[in-house]
């Protein structure tokens, strides 16, 4: 299927909803002014996109690097954890927001083409009197279609992330059932009832409004599709607490002043992790947005945390 054929215009109801779903966001604005935060900064909401639109162009070509050497290449650990938790069979529609470089769809296809071989060799078991050319026809279908008809559309908002990962994609030789859009999370350029399972893997704290895109999540999932949100989050210990604090503030913005030449933006990435909502707020403003079976999985002592939520 054409990435084109994945944005289609919305119907008229689409939009009715769309726009009311605006006002309302618009209403709540109003009420609480134009005032928010830029890591420990107040500002206002125009004035943070282009920052963080900012932080994201500084940091695209350096993101992976320093990705390891500020977790110590366990966020591969998080993010591998996150796809066995969706647990993807072929066939599935995967839209990943803020996924730029393309770590989540990556393991999205690996994890559809295995479940796609493990179905081959079970048909192949399960008819043990097949003829050559049975069998045979069997592998060249496999060939052909190893997703199964999965997709994963790739959505962020910040055209060199989208870059880099195209240029890694190629690289790694992705190609098949992948797609690239620009498109904002606070709305989605995307058909109501379209995917079945919407993820978002360290991008939600950088979102301005997150119950806009928590509505948007909702409204382009098919009934009985699933949310899932890969975040840092709160430590619970307060040992470990303040010793996460200490390697956040002292070591991290050194690491990319050192490894990407930019202090600024990883001092920012520091601080937004400070004031991202903690599990249980996430967990209730997920449900508020209209999902339903809401939880979360602390992961390293809630260092991360995965969100899980349903539509039903």
């Amino acid at each position: 299927m054409a990435a084109a054929a994945l944005c289609p215009c919305r119907t008229a109801l689409s939009r009715r909803g769309g726009a009311l779903r605006a006002l309302c966001g618009s209403v709540r604005g109003l009420a609480a002014g134009t005032q928010t935060h830029f890591g420990f900064q107040t500002v206002t909401e125009e004035e943070r996109r282009e920052k963080i639109n900012q932080v994201f162009e500084s940091v695209a070509k350096k993101y992976d690097v320093m990705n390891d050497s500020m977790t110590l290449g366990i966020h591969r650990v998080w993010k591998d954890i996150l796809v066995h938790k969706m647990n993807p069979s072929p066939g599935t529609l995967l839209l990943d927001v803020a996924g730029g470089t393309g770590d989540i769809a990556f393991r999205f296809i690996n994890y559809v083409r295995s479940a796609r071989e493990r179905q081959l060799q079970q048909k192949l078991r399960n008819h043990q009197n097949l003829s050559w050319q049975e069998i045979s026809e069997s592998y060249q279908e496999e060939q052909f279609k190893p997703l199964g008809d999965s997709q994963v559309v790739v959505c962020d908002i910040n055209k060199e992330m989208l870059k880099v990962g195209k240029q890694k994609a190629q690289y790694l030789g992705y190609s098949e059932g992948l797609s690239w859009v620009l498109g904002n999370a606070e709305e989605l350029p995307f058909d109501d009832d379209k995917f079945d399972v919407y993820t978002i893997a360290f991008g939600i704290r950088n979102v301005t409004r997150i119950d806009l895109a928590l509505q948007e999540a909702y409204r382009v999932l098919k009934p009985g599709g699933r949310f899932l949100c890969l975040e840092f989050s709160h430590v619970s210990n307060p040992i470990i607490s303040r010793l996460y604090d200490l390697y956040s503030f002292q070591v991290i913005p050194v690491l990319g002043e050192v490894i990407a030449g930019d202090w600024k933006s990883y001092q920012y990435l520091v601080e937004s992790i400070r004031r991202f909502p903690p599990q249980e707020e996430l967990k209730a403003m997920i449900e508020d947005a209209g999902f339903f079976k809401v939880d979360y999985q602390n992961l390293n002592l809630g260092i991360v945390a995965i969100h899980s939520g349903f539509k039903l």
